[in-house]
């Protein structure tokens, strides 16, 4: 039987947005749906916006290479589409001895992973570029930078829709069953509340690229799964984001060396200037998007971090500002996991591409991830 559509989408993130401009522009008929009322609302909108070097990531990790490659291809998009970006660069700081043996570790995993522009400098020369910051050394990257996420958003979709594609909002799915013909048949739920009604929509291909819906997504399909695979569970961690009421005196994005998984209370600027600092590490159980500030604990512990490298923050000048929400497949105290991108010969299902916790730096690497999906899923493109 015809399927109603080419090739769905599951999630309108910039992941699924990536993914979907790249089906449309390879000519694959593509429909995204979001269970929200406006795209990318949930981690896509929630991050430090920050556009990564590629320093952090094992070497050979999808993390690593996806974020050197994408890091390239999302300067070359912005640019073409108009998109606001500040490669302003980042220095990772050390404030103690102990933090040098990881700064040094850190420049030689930069340097496996292809980032050649990478520099130590002395206390000296750090001060020279931000007189404000106390530190030992730090690591300048200057290919780093911050975009304007939403605008990034926005022209994915009006890609995608120029190419024949649509994004459908305020539409989740229930229900993912396989047909006889090898078709994908989806049950979704369109609407509100009160104008809410259901309907079944039939695909060739299907992309799930939920976020934090990704295991949920995933287990819908149930038995159609080979025998012994399940989706990887989803574990959300909650960050906090506090902004200045003042500019701060930086020009660079100034991050902590890393402690584990986290890359610590760091310093960045959005497109207008404009500094937050964040994100912390709460593991959760649900999605939450409050903001938990009790008797101000957290903004002074907040402080205390960032007056390792800033000793003169202004303390009394932090507000709260946002949270995020990140879909890890890994659990507290666990090594971070790289990005799970699962095709048929890890589910058994053909025609059928699940994306499993995707977060730092999936910003960074979403038009590569999109090239990734899309040639698993349609072979190369023909030269």
């Amino acid at each position: 039987m015809t399927p109603d559509v080419e090739t769905i989408v599951i999630g309108g993130g910039v992941v699924g947005l990536a993914i979907a401009r790249r089906l449309a522009v390879r000519g694959s008929e593509t429909l995204i749906l979001e269970r929200h009322d406006r795209i990318g609302s949930e981690t896509s909108s929630r991050n430090s916006e920050v556009i990564h070097a590629g320093i952090y990531y094992p070497h050979g990790s999808m993390r690593a290479r996806l974020c050197v490659e994408g890091k390239k291809q999302l300067y070359e998009f912005a640019a073409e589409n108009g998109i606001s970006v500040n490669r302003c660069g980042k220095l990772v700081v050390a404030t103690s001895d102990e933090d040098m043996s990881a700064l040094e570790t850190i420049a030689a995993r930069a340097a496996t992973n292809g980032v050649s522009d990478i520099s130590l400098l002395n206390r000296t020369q750090a001060q020279q570029m931000e007189p404000n910051l106390e530190c030992i050394a730090a690591l300048h990257s200057p290919s780093t930078g911050v975009i304007d996420s939403h605008g990034l958003m926005t022209a994915l979709e009006g890609h995608l829709t120029e190419n024949g594609g649509q994004v459908v909002l305020s539409t989740e799915v229930l229900g993912i069953a396989l047909s006889n013909g090898g078709n994908f048949a989806i049950t979704a739920r369109s609407g509100s509340d009160e104008t809410a009604h259901t309907t079944l929509i039939t695909c060739r291909n299907l992309i799930m690229a939920a976020g934090l819906e990704a295991t949920r997504v995933g287990n819908l399909l149930g038995a159609g799964w080979r025998e012994g695979y399940a989706p990887p569970q989803t574990y959300p961690a909650k960050g906090h984001y506090f902004t200045l009421s003042r500019r701060a005196p930086f020009t660079h994005l100034i991050y902590p060396v890393p402690s584990g998984a986290w890359l610590g209370v760091h310093l960045t600027l959005d497109i207008a200037g404009q500094a937050k600092f964040g994100p912390d590490l709460l593991w959760i159980d649900d999605v939450d998007y409050s903001f938990d500030d009790p008797q101000g604990a957290r903004c002074r512990q907040f402080a205390s971090e960032i007056q390792r490298y800033w000793p003169g923050l202004p303390a009394d000048k932090l507000q709260p500002g946002y949270t995020g929400i990140r879909p890890k497949i890994y659990r507290r105290g666990e090594p971070a996991a790289d990005f799970a991108i699962h095709g048929p010969e890890t589910h058994g299902v053909a025609n059928l591409i699940a994306l499993y916790g995707i977060e730092s730096p999936g910003l960074t690497s979403s038009l590569a991830i999109g090239d990734v999906v899309v040639d698993r899923l349609l072979g190369p493109p023909a030269e």
